[in-house]
């Protein structure tokens, strides 16, 4: 039984793999390097204190010191903490295309993605409905991805706008499963593509004639 556990386990594809990045050790010789320096900054600074308070502490010589060992302390804290991400960072390779090997699609997770705008002006219709149509062309089950729009400024370029994104959507998201676009951002997809066959340009003239704007 433990056999076939083992062979199963084997027989499944990864769906990541990682490996450490190199200079990821030499941080590490770096890292109790530079702790010793700075242990021997706080002994240094404590030693100075304690002599400025054993020969009759005076606001001049005590307060200087104690605001060096505060902003040493601040600067160390800050080095400490920045640790955590350059001890062992990572590079990470993902196989999207070994999801449904794993787990078929009626097992997949529902999913909800909020977009959330304010100023028409500050934040583009064009730009949140550019986000939005790039959500719903997930290459995901439709039946289990909800999309939701909050407008805090409640605009009615907005709405318009979302409109005419739904009408564009009919024709964005199947061109983008047929030709298995992989950048389905509208905008940024239109801004790099230089293809000139007849369903591309059709796509064009929908967006551009009465696209989101």
């Amino acid at each position: 039984m433990a056999i076939n556990n083992v062979a199963s386990a084997a027989a499944v594809p990864p769906l990541n793999t990682y490996r450490v990045v190199r200079r990821a050790y030499f941080n590490r010789l770096f890292a109790p390097i530079y702790f010793s320096a700075v242990a021997a900054l706080f002994y240094h600074h404590i030693h100075t204190l304690l002599r400025h308070l054993s020969s009759g502490p005076s606001a001049a010589a005590v307060v200087p010191t104690l605001l060096l060992i505060l902003a040493d302390f601040i600067f160390a804290l800050i080095w400490l903490t920045n640790q955590s991400f350059r001890y062992r960072p990572l590079i990470r390779r993902e196989f999207v295309e070994n999801v449904e090997k794993v787990s078929p699609p009626a097992d997949f997770p529902a999913m909800d993605v909020f977009i959330c705008t304010a100023d028409p002006f500050k934040e583009p219709p064009i730009a949140t409905a550019n986000a939005a149509l790039s959500v719903l062309a997930y290459d995901y089950p439709p039946e289990k991805l909800s999309v939701y729009v909050s407008d805090d400024g409640g605009s009615q370029l907005t709405i318009f706008a979302f409109m005419e994104a739904a009408k564009f959507a009919a024709h964005w998201l199947p061109f983008c499963r047929r030709n298995g676009v992989l950048d389905r951002h509208p905008e940024m997809f239109f801004g790099s593509c230089r293809a000139d066959d007849p369903e591309t340009q059709k796509i064009k003239v929908i967006i551009f004639s009465w696209g989101p704007h």
